[in-house]
């Protein structure tokens, strides 16, 4: 299995362009998964320079209904004119930062013929699975950190019910891909110990280093390879890896081989 970083905060490669989001294009030995697609075209355009084939990308998964993940769809749907797009049912819910800030999808796709929504989990074939564990208990669930929903009238804290994870099962390996961790990376680690974990902690606002410090000792209890990226946050990963030795950094042009 191969993962490559097509988009994220931060690059090593001075032929990447890099913004605010994610994106991952993840070859297995029976699909070409694009996983997330970023806030603009910028995704396609850094595969363009990788030598990339997005237009013979297979699956495409959609992690959550945030723009920095979902911004680009529009233009993957304009250059790959086959691939399904999985999302979670509730992924074009209103999402704001805060209550002025829309930070959701954009409402015109809601109705494209390509999207593919699912409910807590749907098992693609042998290989792939998605799971939105929304009815599993979070013991260990951080603050919304200011990103809400609008629902019946009211803005309220986002519960994160339109996030989903992928699982793939290769080679006796169980890997993770997760957009944002919005629902607690500790408790997804809990449900899934994976034995790598690819995508954000979602921690880039926790500047508590008694929380980061638990956090790292969590994690730790299991054997798993973490690569994180995007919103996990450049000081709080640098914090994180004094005590994890099994986290890495993912930045954008960077690929890993499992």
């Amino acid at each position: 299995m191969r993962i490559t970083s097509l988009l994220e905060n931060t690059t090593q490669h001075p032929s990447m362009y890099t913004e605010h989001g994610l994106s991952l294009y993840i070859e297995t030995s029976r699909h070409k998964i694009l996983f997330d697609m970023g806030q603009t075209d910028l995704f396609a355009r850094n595969a363009d320079t990788l030598g990339i084939d997005l237009a013979a990308v297979d699956i495409a998964i959609l992690s959550h209904g945030h723009y920095d993940h979902g911004g680009g769809l529009s233009h993957f749907l304009q250059i790959n004119q086959t691939a399904p797009i999985y999302l979670q049912r509730s992924a074009f819910s209103p999402h704001y930062n805060g209550t002025d800030k829309y930070i959701g999808l954009e409402p015109q796709l809601a109705n494209h013929p390509r999207l593919h929504f699912i409910d807590d989990s749907l098992a693609l074939d042998e290989e792939l699975t998605l799971f939105s564990c929304n009815k599993k208990s979070r013991p260990h669930s951080l603050d919304s950190f200011g990103l809400k929903i609008w629902r019946n009238g009211q803005f309220l804290a986002d519960p994160f019910e339109h996030e989903h994870y992928l699982l793939i099962q290769e080679n006796q390996k169980r890997v993770l891909i997760s957009g944002c961790s919005h629902k607690g990376i500790l408790d997804i680690q809990d449900w899934f110990h994976p034995d790598v974990f690819v995508g954000g902690f979602h921690l880039m606002k926790l500047d508590d280093t008694t929380a980061l410090h638990s956090t790292a000792t969590h994690l730790n209890q299991y054997p798993t390879q973490y690569y994180t990226c995007h919103c996990t946050g450049n000081e709080q990963y640098n914090f994180l890896r004094q005590y994890m030795p099994h986290l890495h950094y993912l930045s954008c042009g960077d690929q890993i081989y499992i």
